[in-house]
């Protein structure tokens, strides 16, 4: 093989080099918004229940007494969904926010082909 020459080992050579443009731009992961909402509304139902002691008669509109255990299931089932969904809001708008600082950079995409050995069908491992 001459100097200055790759050796590809014996495959034909049929590829493609363009050079294009395309946005990069930072964006929220909205996941893990949700999830920091749901631990937030659940860390708030914490407080809420243990803030206040309630009282030990029972309730005038079902006629129980409900304990510590059952009110905070109750404010849990209030405030995650509320902590989803004000975190879900503040993604978006985060997510709003990163379009407009888009940067435009150019990139060299390069895609190669590759034609089967003769004598086979080109069904073997990785086709």
């Amino acid at each position: 093989m001459p100097p200055g020459e790759w050796d590809n080992g014996g495959m034909p050579e049929h590829s493609q080099d363009r050079i294009e443009t395309v946005r990069v731009r930072r964006a929220p992961k909205i996941s893990v918004f949700l999830i920091v909402g749901a631990v937030v509304g659940v860390f708030v139902a914490m407080i809420l229940t243990f803030a206040f002691n309630g009282t030990a008669e029972a309730s005038p509109n079902t006629g129980v007494e409900y304990s510590q255990g059952q009110v905070f299931g109750f404010l849990v089932l209030i405030c995650a969904p509320i902590g989803i969904a004000l975190a879900g809001i503040l993604a978006l708008v985060l997510d709003r926010r990163s379009r407009r600082r888009t940067h435009e950079i150019a990139v060299d995409h390069e895609s190669v082909h590759v034609d089967p050995e003769p004598g086979t069908n080109g069904d073997g491992p990785g086709h």
